[in-house]
């Protein structure tokens, strides 16, 4: 099993399918982005080459390759307004594991310490994201790797037919 890391300087359409494919698999939507109701959680998402371009303009994007294939994403995003810790200096991280054959394999554990590294080169001192309150694996994952919980935010997104916890954690170096 061969990981790499390849910053995404101009969209591909090989991005924009896998992306597209991961945003609407029922898996994995209600895990990678809040939905406010049934409804907007059962709608499908479009992902465009011009979509991918506007987001490149304010995140640093890397996608995960095993083998040569893409599985994942990971992302940056540098003092958005979604932090929980307005504190300047900061990351705000993303990451897919997007492909079923990359999961429960350490692909995740390897891409956030590159992520990491990737943050630290830039010379910022904190990093923060947020977690569903459902996403168990995810949250072992952050633990694992320092990340501390900083708050709740109730009634964030929908699932199972209710609301839940948004978890911010927090990590400095």
């Amino acid at each position: 099993m061969n990981i790499t890391y390849e910053k995404l300087t101009e969209p591909t359409a090989e991005f924009a399918e896998a992306l597209g494919r991961w945003e609407n698999d029922p898996d994995l939507k209600h895990l990678t982005r809040p939905n406010n109701n049934k409804e907007e959680l059962e709608k499908d998402s479009v992902v465009t080459l011009d979509s991918l371009k506007q987001r490149l303009e304010h995140t640093q994007i890397y996608l995960i390759r095993m083998d040569g294939q893409i599985v994942g994403e990971l992302s940056y995003q540098i003092d958005p307004r979604q932090l929980y810790k307005k504190e300047e200096g900061t990351a705000w991280l993303g990451i897919t594991i997007g492909e079923k054959i990359a999961r429960g394999k350490g692909v995740g554990f390897s891409a956030m310490q590159f992520l990491e590294g990737q943050i630290r080169q830039r010379g910022l001192k904190r990093m923060e994201l947020g977690v569903f309150e459902f996403n168990n694996v995810a949250i072992k994952l952050y633990k694992k790797l320092g990340f501390k919980e900083i708050a709740r935010i109730d009634n964030f997104t929908f699932w199972k037919d209710k609301m839940w916890q948004d978890i911010r954690m927090e990590k400095y170096f």
